[in-house]
């Protein structure tokens, strides 16, 4: 068994608390560019979509219309932007002491988003996270535009860091479904789902996760505890 070396986590309703603005930014969004008369039709599927990348959503969202798509993830980018800039973005308890406590015993860190490298910025920069507090900051435009549940961006973390020498090194954290997916699909042995955010523990294990956390807080435990074996 492979030791964990590169810890991939995700950040809305993960590390960062989510408090609503996802759903906020895209109702900005949604009148701008979508119109409302299908609104609680598209909201359900942003929900059940949570994690994934935001683009691919309104793909789906404008029935293929890439221009319409791009419109709405810009106004969506922007509103959530917005929503940032006014203090709206705070993270959950214990997370930078996390990040610092995996890093400190060696492991890389990387975090991941379904957001837009600019939003992401707005993120790390208002949470005072741009400080090398991470090893590698990753949106899906840095791992060839797919997003979760595709395994890309947690491939591609372990590309640029080459922080283990396979998948077996690999832990994947998030509150979606999509994250489960994802850390399954690239093979990850400890696949964490946390119950800070979109997701309940039901969906969770039935996306795959090896291990259902409270919050983020308790992941270094549960990376000890997988590497201790049985």
């Amino acid at each position: 068994m492979e030791s964990i070396k590169l810890v991939v986590l995700d950040m809305a309703g993960t590390t960062v608390a989510d408090d609503g603005l996802v759903e906020r930014a895209f109702a900005e969004a949604a009148a701008e560019t979508l119109g409302t008369a299908a609104y609680e039709e598209q909201l359900a599927y942003v929900r059940a979509t949570m994690g994934e990348s935001k683009i691919s959503v309104f793909r789906h969202l404008s029935g293929g219309d890439e221009a319409l798509a791009r419109r709405a993830n810009a106004a969506f980018e922007a509103a959530y932007a917005r929503l940032v800039d006014v203090g709206h973005c705070a993270p959950l308890p214990g997370a930078r002491e996390v990040i610092e406590r995996l890093r400190g015993e060696g492991r890389t860190v990387a975090l991941t988003t379904g957001f837009a490298r600019v939003t992401q910025d707005a993120i790390l920069a208002a949470l005072g996270w741009d400080d090398g507090l991470v090893d590698l900051a990753l949106c899906p435009a840095d791992a060839g535009g797919r997003g979760r549940p595709y395994p890309d961006m947690a491939l591609t973390a372990l590309l640029r860091t080459h922080a283990a020498d396979g998948v077996g090194g690999i832990a994947v954290a998030g509150d979606t479904s999509y994250d489960m997916l994802s850390g399954r699909r690239a093979g990850a042995p400890v696949v964490a789902g946390v119950l800070t955010g979109a997701h309940g523990a039901e969906a969770l294990r039935a996306a795959g996760a090896t291990v259902v956390l409270d919050s983020v807080a308790q992941l270094p435990d549960a990376i000890a505890a997988y590497e201790a074996g049985p």
